[in-house]
């Protein structure tokens, strides 16, 4: 299983718990959807390759590193995936 990632940071199992308790509010829900989603981004976008460049900052010139390759498209699965769009966005 190359092509899974197996996430099992303490925060998302934190927010996972609170998204399966019975007594979550909708407001709730998605927000913790949202910041699960947010969390899972930084770990799947890991390998992204990078490229240095040059820009100038308030005091001088200097080298940044910025994202490279290929476009990057975030695509739901079914409907379920629709509230983690919005969290990834936020961070791509």
């Amino acid at each position: 299983m190359k092509n899974v990632t197996l996430i099992d940071h303490p925060l998302i199992q934190h927010k996972l718990s609170i998204i399966r308790d019975k007594n979550t509010g909708s407001k709730d829900f998605r927000d913790l959807v949202e910041e699960v989603a947010m969390l899972m981004c930084y770990e799947v976008t890991r390998d992204m390759q990078l490229e240095e460049i040059e820009i100038e900052t308030p005091i001088c010139k200097t080298t940044a590193k910025t994202l490279t390759g290929k476009k990057v498209g975030v695509v739901p699965i079914l409907r379920a995936g629709l509230g983690m769009v919005d969290g990834m966005l936020k961070l791509i």
